[in-house]
């Protein structure tokens, strides 16, 4: 959905919704010239320090992991992907 007439906005909101949550963009067209476009809004992202996401790793309060058990869940992984063919 690239244009649509101000009458259609009305009545295919639905549509144009689903288009802007897909990251698409409408051009509104009103007695036969684009008047305007409605545009998806882009998601702010929120920068943390360093110190504040250690202090929320450290909330979780999860069990050290050995090297060992990586390498257990590894191989565990790649078992269940590829089969017994991996050496």
């Amino acid at each position: 959905m690239n244009l649509i007439t101000t009458t259609e906005l009305r009545t295919k909101m639905p549509e144009v919704i689903a288009t802007l949550l897909a990251g698409g963009s409408v051009d509104i067209v009103h007695r036969s010239q684009i008047v305007g476009a409605i545009t998806p809004k882009v998601p702010q992202t929120k920068t943390i320090s360093a110190r504040e996401l250690q202090k929320k790793i450290d909330a979780l309060d999860l069990p050290p992991i050995t090297d060992r058990e990586i390498d257990r869940r590894y191989r565990a992984a790649m078992m269940k992907k590829h089969g017994q063919g991996l050496s």
